[in-house]
């Protein structure tokens, strides 16, 4: 049986029964209530029909609930001056939960998602500046695979221009101990300011760069290769740290600036042939009226400079055109920080101007906030720096190896090292993601490894409480999965069934607005359900078939928190 959208059931129901009284095509509004003793719903849309359509609300939604078939509700009551609050039957939860197991199924029909994140710039190492667009981008990513849709990757790395040419003259200078020999370059960073104080302070290795650049944008064949070497190094380091991050980039996902080298120059074509190039100061640009200032200027987007080379929004340009082309996308989402949120309402304006992109294609700039200190400013090292995103992993790592130690619950050496990993990386991508996507947010260790509060921690001891009671029941994991559930009793039990039926309409939600901090609430509302529901209602002790019903309620709540968090790449454990 396919998952249940409990939301979208509701609402559709609720808008057959507006429209049966008198007030057609208006929203239901159905939402989760806002505490538990108003019901498991509510709906909201009365009042705004009501005015709509010149009725009185109360008169309107007792006309609702006259016409409303819901075989799953046991009561809807009239609330203030419109609400209708909506309560489910026990009957009906345990008869649901029963016949979907899986908390999550595809809603058809499948789309194809171009998903462009994470894209360092591969003229230095990865730094915490990465995080967000790489974690956020993945969760969207695992989310619509979840859901049944194509997702392709993009990784959009920097991998061009002016930079390259110093960085690859400086290569073949290295010795061994600098690029660490056979395995790479020991320290992207470090090569990066040794080439840049080469350039800046020798003037024949600063020629020589640029004749480099030259070659490298000429195709000569042993620069290039160079080149590819050193590419080739960046990216493994990149990669080594997808994996420890635990997302779902691989290097088949690389679509790299280079990549479009070739495709620039039909752009300045296309927007010649639709007559939407102009000159000036040498470049050429387009001027759109929508971007005008309030002097009456139109700020240009500059597509070609006045000595002929190309700009960001020129292979900006030819990947809207390949993504809406070649990749043939329904959706392109964009995880770009918001300071290119100006950039992006040009790009797609002038893709669609000179119909570079299908007119059905979607093409929406995710954009976030930046992760602060907290002093308020741009997360940096105590001396100033930039933070490499290797040593923040590491800094996590090692604050959950000393809390591991501290508790002493895990006493293998190799498996407190492995809970380490999860709870470290876990906690940095959950504060992460748990906050608003489009804020800044203040990056605070102690916070995000409590177990207490809306923390990966405290989701992750969810999960494994229930491991334990488990052990101690002396029950399989996937049997009791496979208990029958009984009608939940009121209270704790109630509240915890109803949660649990919830992921599949909270993961749709995801997909439309792209705001993983949804997701997160309702994960940690869920584990307080949990807690609640074990507190008060006696598991182990009851009599059958209630003791196994409610093995099986916990055995659901660890899997469908197990499966969220899987959606948002962070791991589990069965103790900590």
């Amino acid at each position: 049986m396919t998952t249940v959208n409990l939301r979208a059931a509701l609402e559709t129901a609720l808008e057959t029964a507006l429209a049966t009284a008198g007030a057609s095509a208006s929203s239901a509004a159905v939402r989760q209530a806002a505490k538990p003793e108003f019901g498991d719903y509510q709906a909201n849309g009365v009042m705004g029909a009501a005015k709509r359509f010149k009725q009185n609300p109360r008169e309107l939604a007792a006309a609702v609930v006259e016409a409303a078939e819901l075989d799953a509700v046991a009561d809807l009551e009239i609330a203030g001056p419109g609400f209708i609050n909506v309560r489910l039957k026990p009957e009906w939860l345990a008869a649901t939960l029963n016949a979907t197991r899986a908390p999550l199924t595809p809603t058809p029909p499948p789309r194809t998602v171009v998903v462009d994140y994470s894209a360092p710039n591969l003229a230095k190492e990865m730094h915490v500046g990465h995080i967000r667009s790489t974690i956020i981008g993945d969760a969207l990513a695992r989310a619509f695979e979840a859901l049944g849709h194509r997702v392709i990757r993009q990784n959009h790395v920097g991998d061009w221009g002016t930079q390259f040419g110093m960085l690859v003259a400086h290569l073949a200078d290295a010795d061994g101990a600098e690029t660490g020999g056979d395995d790479g370059l020991a320290d992207l960073e470090t090569f990066y300011r040794a080439a840049k104080v080469r350039f800046d302070g020798d003037p024949a290795f600063a020629e020589r760069a640029r004749r480099t650049v030259v070659g490298l944008q000429g195709g000569d064949p042993e620069i290039r290769a160079a080149w590819q070497r050193f590419i080739e190094l960046s990216l493994a380091h990149c990669q080594s740290l997808y994996e420890r991050l635990g997302t779902t980039l691989t290097p088949q996902d690389v679509m790299a600036e280079s990549a479009y080298n070739d495709d620039l120059a039909g752009i300045i074509d296309a927007l010649k042939a639709k007559n939407l190039l102009q000159e000036s100061d040498g470049a050429q640009c387009v001027f759109l009226d929508q971007f005008k200032a309030k002097d009456g200027s139109v700020q240009p987007v500059i597509v070609q400079k006045s000595d002929g080379g190309y700009l960001y929004a020129t292979t900006d340009l030819a990947a809207v055109r390949h993504r809406s082309e070649r990749l043939a996308a329904d959706r392109v989402l964009y995880f770009v920080d918001a300071r290119q949120s100006l950039h992006f309402q040009q790009i797609f304006a002038v893709a669609a101007a000179a119909e570079l992109s299908r007119p059905v294609v979607s093409f929406e700039h995710m954009p976030f906030g930046a992760m602060l200190g907290k002093d308020g400013r741009p997360f940096k090292t105590r001396a100033g720096g930039v933070v490499k995103l290797a040593d923040l992993l590491d800094e996590a790592e090692e604050r959950a190896a000393a809390q591991l130690a501290e508790r002493d619950t895990i006493t293998d050496p190799a498996e407190r090292a492995h809970a380490a990993r999860v709870i470290g990386i876990g906690a940095v991508k959950y504060a992460d993601l748990s906050k608003n996507r489009t804020s800044d947010y203040i990056f605070d260790w102690d916070a995000m490894l409590a177990l207490e509060g809306n923390t990966a921690p405290y989701l992750m001891y969810a999960v494994a409480r229930v491991h334990s009671l488990l052990r101690r029941a002396e029950v399989d994991f996937d049997a009791a999965l496979a208990f029958p559930i009984e009608a939940p009793e009121a209270g704790a039990e109630h509240q915890l069934a109803v949660a649990l039926l919830r992921l599949q309409e909270v993961v749709v939600q995801l997909l439309e607005d792209g705001l993983p901090h949804h997701l997160c609430s309702f994960l940690y509302e869920l584990a307080n359900r949990y807690m609640k529901f074990y507190e008060a209602c006696p598991i182990l002790k009851s009599a059958e078939p209630l003791r196994s019903s409610r093995l099986a309620l916990s055995a659901r709540t660890a899997q469908t928190l197990t499966k969220g968090l899987d959606l948002l790449g962070i791991q589990t454990l069965d103790r900590m």
